[in-house]
């Protein structure tokens, strides 16, 4: 058994998970969307194994790192990470349907790994070669999931607002299977506010890394001005929320802006600029 067997026993769990949660949402099938649910979980399970799998592999091979190292390894790491923050979303509220706006991030992570990228284990260049590589990795991924779990349920705020459908008793259709819309509001908002502290744990990591690694704190690297965007965004969010009252949608707009911008901090940054964490391509 190998981690490669394993990614791609877990592609195969998500792209299963979302069909089902895509039936459930087309069809009102309570069956379906109760499989979407447990084969994200079984999914989870096995790419948990299969991340363990790859850090063993990583020792075998003489390098002994945690699989948090490349792009290839981030990727699986963040699907990862928004299926985790999924699971709580899902067994809390037990809306099924959340699922098919959710898992397909996982899944599209997922696929562009396996199919995109190498998944060659390569030794730690120098500046990766840190303690705070986990603490730095695992923070900011785990506040980038919670952005993909609140920008889901942001769109499914939009689509459920559309054309008068807000209030509930007047849905028709899959839009009566839409939690409340001050259900939805109060996910993307509780989702925010558990990835803004990880988001700002990670910079305070990452700044200390820096400082390790290149002998500064903060250099203004693209990476690193992208990232103080992005957390630009979402104190704007919190700070709009809390003292203006944004609730709603622009409070879902907010929030899905703030998701694409992360998007382009780790993706975007790494693919098309360049700078002292190039690396990470």
């Amino acid at each position: 058994m190998t981690s490669s067997l394993l990614f791609n026993l877990t592609t195969c769990a998500y792209l299963v998970s979302t069909l089902c949660f895509f039936v459930h949402l087309a069809s009102r099938n309570a069956r379906a969307g109760a499989a979407g649910s447990y084969t994200a979980y079984a999914g989870l399970l096995v790419q948990t194994a299969a991340i363990i799998f790859r850090w063993k592999e990583s020792y075998d091979l003489g390098m002994g790192h945690a699989p948090l190292s490349n792009l290839y390894e981030s990727v699986v790491f963040f699907a990862w990470t928004i299926i985790v923050i999924f699971a709580f979303v899902d067994l809390k509220f037990r809306y099924r349907i959340i699922g098919a706006f959710v898992v397909p991030f996982a899944l599209l992570g997922m696929a562009w790994a396996q199919l995109e990228l190498s998944t060659r284990i390569e030794p730690l260049v120098p500046a990766l070669q840190s303690n705070w590589l986990l603490y730095h990795v695992v923070t900011c991924f785990l506040g980038y999931a919670a952005f993909a779990v609140a920008c889901g349920v942001s769109i499914m705020y939009l689509i459920a607002t559309r054309a008068g459908q807000g209030k509930e008793e007047s849905r028709v259709g899959m839009l009566a299977m839409f939690p409340p819309t001050r259900l939805l509001d109060d996910i993307n908002y509780k989702a925010i506010m558990i990835g803004f502290p990880l988001l700002t744990l990670g910079i305070i990591t990452g700044a200390a890394w820096a400082n390790y690694a290149w002998g500064t704190y903060w250099s203004w690297d693209p990476k690193e001005t992208w990232s103080l965007i992005v957390w630009f965004v979402y104190a704007a969010f919190l700070h709009a929320r809390m003292t203006r009252g944004w609730v709603g949608r622009r409070a879902a707009w907010l929030s899905i802006t703030g998701f694409v911008s992360t998007i382009f901090c780790y993706l975007g940054v790494n693919l098309l600029l360049s700078g002292l964490h190039s690396y990470g391509g």
